[in-house]
């Protein structure tokens, strides 16, 4: 399996932080391929559960399905969570977020629910969630933008902005 391409910011991260961002982004390119929110995420960790060193694992990962799956809740990082599937208490509060968008309500309350306790956003310019919420909370936020998700957030939104809109659980401009 050829790996995904790696976006321009990857090469001056470590390489969980590559992976975790890789992994969201082809997540997110998948979504849009599939005509859904191109919104990716995965949750990594530094090493195989169990064993103290090691490569960085990805535990699962998901895109936005919202439009493909008709689902109200399955954005990114609620995928990411359904792939990992149960996990003990314990991985999660070892395990780091990746998410190409900035998190919403939704999916920031996941994180914090699980106490997962760093995440690392591809980018904010085209939304910001409940990143003030989660530092306040504990969570080591780190934002990176990305000029890949940037870029492919802001062909989706010019592209379709009722779903847009829809996906955000707002009203479009011109229906206010």
């Amino acid at each position: 399996m050829t790996p995904p391409p790696t976006s321009s910011t990857s090469s001056s991260l470590s390489p969980q932080d590559a992976l975790g961002l890789r992994t969201a982004l082809a997540a997110a390119r998948k979504s849009y391929a599939e005509g859904g929110v191109p919104i990716g995420a995965s949750l990594v960790l530094p090493h195989p559960p169990g064993e103290p060193s090691g490569a960085p694992v990805v535990l699962g990962q998901g895109h936005n399905s919202r439009v493909q799956l008709d689902s109200p809740i399955l954005h990114g990082e609620t995928a990411a969570l359904l792939d990992a599937g149960r996990l003990k208490a314990e991985v999660y509060r070892q395990a780091t977020m990746y998410t190409t968008l900035s998190p919403c309500s939704m999916c920031s309350g996941a994180i914090l629910l699980y106490k997962i306790p760093r995440l690392v956003i591809g980018e904010h310019h085209n939304f910001v969630g409940d990143e003030e919420l989660l530092r306040s909370r504990g969570v080591d936020v780190v934002v990176l933008d990305d000029p890949e998700c940037i870029d492919l957030m802001e062909r989706f939104i010019r592209e379709k902005p009722e779903e847009w809109y829809e996906d955000i659980g707002e009203v479009p401009p011109a229906q206010q």
